[in-house]
């Protein structure tokens, strides 16, 4: 039986505890008063209301309000910047379908944004907060944590480095301008935006 404060792996179909014990849970199910596992994954038991949950193994990442995202940009229009959802941050787990996000230009940094082609180009890769998550998904890189991690010249597509105020193409020279994060050139092991070079 699972008590609070300790976890332990589960398959479906294996009992938790009663109904007397504890709430069920996401991940969980009651039958006859007592409480089985939906699915395989590792109990956790909430000390405040006794709920009892199973968080899956290898679970499908979900998109919600206040998540850290990676994103590529795909188009930068006027007033948004369209992006594709690539994983999400704690896990970097690709998130299933595609969705596509958009930042206004409001919110791609604290202060007036003239323009979004001083922020983002097509290709870059962000690390981005969800504002909403329904009925579209709505990101913002305002925080100095957030912006682009990855980004390669406009010129001759070589990754571009981190300089003093600019991003420097170290194989032709070429500077460009961007939103960036703090830990931009971080990035790894997120499919679609590795930053290992690549010669086109």
């Amino acid at each position: 039986m699972s008590e609070a404060g300790t976890t332990r792996l589960v398959l479906p179909g294996d009992l938790l505890g009663t109904a007397e014990e504890f709430v069920p849970g996401w991940g969980t199910y009651e039958d006859h008063g007592k409480i089985y596992a939906a699915l395989m994954g590792h109990t956790n038991v909430s000390p405040s209301d006794h709920a009892i949950r199973v968080n899956a193994v290898n679970a499908i990442p979900r998109i919600g309000e206040q998540d850290l995202v990676y994103a590529r940009v795909d188009e930068v229009k006027s007033a948004m910047a369209v992006c594709t959802i690539l994983a999400a941050y704690d896990s970097r787990r690709v998130v299933p379908g595609a969705p596509e996000g958009t930042v206004h230009i409001s919110k791609a940094k604290d202060g007036y944004t003239d323009s979004l082609a001083d922020e983002f180009a097509p290709g870059d890769i962000l690390l981005a907060q969800v504002l909403q998550s329904h009925p579209t998904i709505k990101l913002t890189t305002q925080n100095p944590d957030l912006g682009v991690v990855s980004a390669r010249c406009q010129a001759c597509h070589g990754l571009l480095s981190k300089g003093s105020k600019e991003l420097v193409c170290p194989r032709c020279g070429n500077r460009e301008r961007r939103k960036t994060s703090q830990g931009y050139g971080a990035l790894k092991g997120v499919r679609g935006g590795s930053d290992e070079p690549r010669d086109h």
